[in-house]
């Protein structure tokens, strides 16, 4: 109880640190993270992080905080996606140009396909479509997802960065990130048929009951776009660089990252209010669920992943590699 203690006021002291500091001392306060590892659940659920400048993809196991497994020879690794039948998990080299496909169960590489630049991915709710942005050839490219098949090339603006779908599948919605817009791609037409300005930086994009929610890194909020009339009506205040956001598995909370000023926002899905902000030093960037309802983060400027429980809101975490940006939950039966 006494080292519980200790850590925990190392922790509130860090986290008041100016984000300029935090940067910096996050390196070596950080590392008392993982003390807590006794308190981890016992299922081993394994976790896969995406080091983006090891570059490498590590398998963690949740249990005891201990990498299982490795896999190399990358260029530079940012973002993932189960694919819709749930049997592979593809992994996007974006300087590399490949697709990994690796089996989530065993992490085992079951093949490499060659792709232009994939930073973030995502398949359409139907399953028929992979859509993939590109964003240092500023491009959006739609796949027939049973090939990968390349069906259409979009330039897509300075930047594209983060994608989100309408739930019919027709419309995909993508953050140009140096253009400081929202683009509207009819995929059934495959072209563009709209772009709407929501403030500089957005990122993280999600469709949440007829809205679009964008994070603004280069401000302190998330824009909440109407899509039909293409005016942002209203927005959520989580802190600087607010990046990412993720509905829960439960669907009963909105889990937005505010990278700057290194927080995670608990947010009412019905009224889009705060309910609650996590400090969490390091820059959380993505974020992925347990089954047990403890949220995984990555944490870009502190070289770890970070396990945050919302019901106490203790956070503790793991030592990964450097600038860690994708993160994936494998869930495993108790051992």
């Amino acid at each position: 109880m006494r080292l519980r203690g200790i850590l925990q006021h190392q922790a509130t002291r860090y986290a008041d640190a100016p984000s300029r500091g935090l940067r910096l001392a996050s390196w070596g306060v950080c590392l008392m993270g993982f003390m807590l590892l006794g308190a981890l659940p016992t299922r081993a659920d394994l976790i896969y992080v995406l080091n983006s400048t090891d570059p490498s993809i590590v398998k963690i196991d949740s249990r005891t905080g201990e990498e299982v497994h490795r896999i190399e020879g990358l260029r530079e690794v940012h973002h993932l996606v189960l694919s819709p039948d749930g049997k592979e998990l593809l992994i996007a080299d974006s300087v590399g140009n490949e697709i990994l496909f690796v089996e989530p169960a065993t992490g085992a590489v079951l093949r490499r396909e060659r792709i232009s630049n994939p930073y973030h991915l995502d398949f359409s709710p139907d399953g028929r479509l992979l859509v993939i942005a590109s964003l240092r050839r500023g491009q959006v490219d739609i796949y027939d997802a049973k090939g990968p098949r390349l069906l259409e090339r979009i330039r897509a603006g300075n930047k594209p960065s983060h994608i989100a779908f309408s739930p019919d599948s027709r419309f995909a919605y993508i953050t140009i990130q140096g253009d400081g817009t929202v683009m509207a791609i009819d995929l059934q037409e495959r072209r563009i048929v709209w772009q709407a300005n929501v403030g500089p930086e957005p990122a993280g994009i999600l469709w949440h009951r007829g809205r679009l929610i964008v994070g603004i890194m280069g401000r302190d909020h998330f824009a909440v776009l109407n899509p039909e009339t293409r005016q942002v009506e209203s927005t959520i205040r989580v802190g600087r660089g607010a990046h990412t956001i993720f509905p829960s598995p439960d669907g009963k909370t909105l889990w937005a990252t505010s990278r700057v000023q290194s927080r995670i926002a608990e947010i009412e899905p019905d009224t889009l209010q705060v309910r609650r902000i996590h400090e969490v030093p390091g820059g959380p960037d993505c974020l992925a669920f347990g089954p047990d309802g403890t949220v995984w983060a990555t944490l870009r400027w502190a070289g770890r992943i970070a396990r945050l429980d919302p019901a106490s809101g203790e956070v503790s975490t793991i030592r990964v590699g450097r600038s860690p940006h994708g993160v994936f939950v494998q869930p495993r039966t108790a051992q």
